[in-house]
């Protein structure tokens, strides 16, 4: 379901609406997550016939101004998942976006049955997330959904003709795309809901982190690491997992004997970044698993780990390079305060953005930006002025922040486009200082937090999958 021009924060932008500042509390933490349950399947399940279905493949029509040489091609099914299909048209559409993405990545293709095997697996997982999501109530209405696209053309730097244009131009169907980032939206709701809400960090568990990891943490080295997995089932039995662990060894051997990363992970990988090659990007230790670190501890760029050993599977990892070093509790801080004008029903973006012209016209002309403020920001920092305090980096989302760090002090922004509106910034001051120790356990509840949910939804996902019926269909001819 992925787009080569998907933005994630756009994305993001869709599914919460956090404030920029730090007034306003994460969500309280809900309660375990419960597995998610599946119709049980059939003995001999039939394609679904119900019309409504998108994924339903459309028959095709007969007409009399059809000419008797001509060949209409018969889409097929290629699996079902529950009681929904997905069909040879879907997979082919999903298969060429994925070569795509795959050739912009300089990664080289595996056989073409694999990639085929692999973009179907993808499909099967999202349609089995799709369901859940539905099933249980999550809806993404069409102005969030249009909202979404015109922030994914904007963040492209495009006008909606324009992106719709590109999109073209790279053979992307506008509608499907459309109903493909409603499922994007969908999907990160039920993520969401399912697990990033219901993790919970006690100040134990900061106070056990800080004590084991405290060196890891304030370490500021960045490591560039490739991944596989190779996903072991809930209740596999020890022939299969045995399988298992020959095929993730029989990726280190071609790895070892110098085939491409790429390449490997897109034939062997079951993690959610197979089809990127398998990237993990720069991280420093403390955002990597235990498992990890330990074995990045041993290891040299260009080197491959041997097979590693999680709840979830077994892992190949390989250390591309390192970067950064010295401690990183040492940070710049700015002093930074805003205006912000929040967009909705009433007040259109094209407004918003006039407003703060106005406003940012009486600033230069002498007018006071913190009476301005507080009398017109939506922000719970109006009453202060609109001052934000000394913000570290990451406080604030990507766009406000790259603005920000633009800014000389005592400058004032252009009106600044983020999900939660446009904004006037100006910065006050400055510095360089050590993090305090409040600063240290809010880093040390970010990264545990961080871990804990990419490993919760990794086992939901495992959980969601073992119970989701699926019959294949590819080799049906």
């Amino acid at each position: 379901m992925r787009t080569p021009i998907l933005l994630a924060a756009a994305i993001a932008a869709a599914i919460a609406m956090p404030a920029v500042s730090q007034d306003n509390p994460a969500p309280k933490p809900a309660a375990t997550p419960a597995a998610p349950a599946s119709p049980a399947p059939s003995a001999s399940p039939a394609a679904p016939a119900s019309p409504a279905s998108p994924s339903s493949p459309a028959p095709a029509a007969k007409t009399a101004a059809a000419k008797p040489s001509q060949v209409v091609p018969i889409d097929r099914i290629v699996a079902i998942v529950n009681t929904e299909v997905i069909t040879r048209r879907e997979l082919d559409d999903r298969i060429r976006i994925a070569t795509q993405q795959l050739h912009k990545q300089n990664v080289q293709l595996p056989e073409p049955a694999v990639l085929e095997r692999q973009v179907l697996e993808r499909m099967i997982l999202d349609r089995a997330q799709l369901q859940f999501a539905r099933d249980t109530g999550i809806r993404v209405d069409d102005l969030t959904l249009d909202r979404t696209i015109e922030r994914i053309a904007e963040n492209n730097h495009l006008s909606l003709p324009e992106f719709r244009q590109v999109l073209a131009r790279d053979g992307i169907d506008f509608d499907r795309f459309r109903e493909d980032i409603r499922g994007e939206i969908t999907i990160s709701r039920l993520r969401e809901r399912e697990v990033d809400n219901k993790v919970q960090v006690s100040e134990s568990d900061v106070d056990d982190f800080l004590e084991s990891q405290k060196a890891t943490l304030t370490d500021a080295t960045e490591y560039q690491v490739r991944h596989i997995l190779i996903r072991v089932p809930e209740q596999a039995t020890p022939d299969q997992i045995d399988r298992l662990r020959l095929r993730a060894a029989e990726a280190v051997r071609q790895l070892r004997e110098g085939a491409d990363f790429g390449r490997v992970a897109v034939s062997f990988s079951d993690a959610p970044d197979a089809l990127q090659g398998g990237n993990l990007g720069w991280r420093n230790a403390a955002r990597l698993p235990d498992l990890f670190t330990a074995a990045l501890s041993h290891m040299k760029p260009g080197d491959i780990s041997d097979v590693l050993r999680s709840p979830a599977g077994f892992h190949v990892i390989k250390l591309e390079g390192t970067r950064g070093g010295s401690s990183a509790m040492v940070v710049d801080q700015t002093h930074v305060r805003h205006i912000l004008i929040r967009t909705n029903d009433q007040v259109s973006e094209a407004e918003a953005v006039r407003k703060l012209q106005i406003l940012r016209a009486r600033i230069k002309d002498g007018a006071d930006f913190g009476e301005l403020a507080r009398l017109n920001s939506d922000d719970g920092s109006a009453s202060r002025g609109g001052d934000l305090g000394w913000v570290y980096p990451g406080d604030t989302v990507p766009e406000f922040e790259h603005a920000m760090n633009a800014l000389a002090v005592g400058q004032i922004s252009q009106p600044v486009r983020t999900q939660f509106g446009v904004h006037l910034i100006q910065v006050l001051a400055r510095r360089r200082a050590d993090a305090s120790a409040d600063r240290l356990r809010l880093e040390a509840r970010r990264v545990l937090r961080e871990r804990r949910v990419d490993e919760a939804y990794q086992e939901w996902l495992r959980q969601l999958r073992d119970r989701t019926y699926v019959e294949y269909r590819l080799d049906d001819r």
